[in-house]
């Protein structure tokens, strides 16, 4: 009976004490309490005289233990200090299992648009024109129309040079004339379209001088029939 009464003491306050390790410092009055009713058991063990004392002297003991073992919440953010890794968090921050702030979302990624080039031609192959003329059909002046999209929202700002091309069929005389009325037939209905007159700053033809295919075959041909719009960005 000597034995019990010298060994379960030792092992009553060994558990309270190891559990008041394990809880933070704000729950001394937990460790309190308990202190406090183990040392009462400690205390009724000798004789009741010694149950209140052992109330005052566990729930002291074990109060302490707590405050001075226990593992904190410095911040407040409801991460002991133990596992704080970053302990001086400000109030309120939202924080991570290491008690660390989240990180900020990434700034979105704004693409700047790709600089428009100083220098532009748009080649015109679709403008068939009426046979031996320079007259636009309706469906020349469906393609045309395109090119006024992309045109007018620009052309205050640019300078364009227009320039007719033809195949290699006829006298060169003659084309040289015939590309020359293809280019300002264009340029007329573009005017009359929105495009200011004063962005243009040449209007030629060049003939059959500047082919860009073989003549000899009907697609060659097809192709240097032409207007080509050069676009001068300011």
């Amino acid at each position: 009976m000597s034995i019990l009464r010298t060994a379960l003491p030792l092992v009553l306050i060994t558990s309270v004490l190891t559990g008041c390790a394990g809880l933070q410092k704000t729950d001394w009055p937990k460790c309190a309490a308990v202190g406090g009713v183990t040392g009462a058991a400690l205390g009724s063990i000798q004789n009741s005289t010694w149950a209140g004392w052992g109330v005052l002297v566990g729930g002291g003991v074990a109060a302490a233990y707590c405050w001075v073992h226990g593992d904190g919440d410095e911040d407040g953010d409801g991460v002991p200090d133990s596992r704080d890794k970053c302990p001086h968090t400000p109030a309120g921050t939202p924080v991570d299992a290491t008690g660390c702030p989240f990180p900020p979302p990434p700034a979105p990624v704004v693409e700047e648009p790709a600089p428009m080039a100083k220098q532009e031609v748009i080649v015109i192959r679709d403008v068939h024109f009426q046979f031996d003329s320079a007259k636009l059909t309706g469906p020349d002046k469906m393609q045309l129309d395109k090119v006024v999209t992309k045109l007018k929202p620009e052309a205050s700002t640019t300078q364009l040079t227009v320039t007719g091309h033809t195949d290699s069929v006829g006298r060169d005389a003659y084309n040289q004339k015939l590309s020359e009325r293809r280019a300002h037939s264009v340029v007329d209905y573009l005017i009359s379209q929105g495009i200011p007159r004063a962005s243009f700053v040449s209007v030629s033809g060049a003939g059959e001088t500047q082919p860009v295919a073989d003549n000899k075959t009907a697609d060659g041909r097809a192709l240097n029939r032409r207007v080509e719009i050069r676009i001068d960005r300011q």
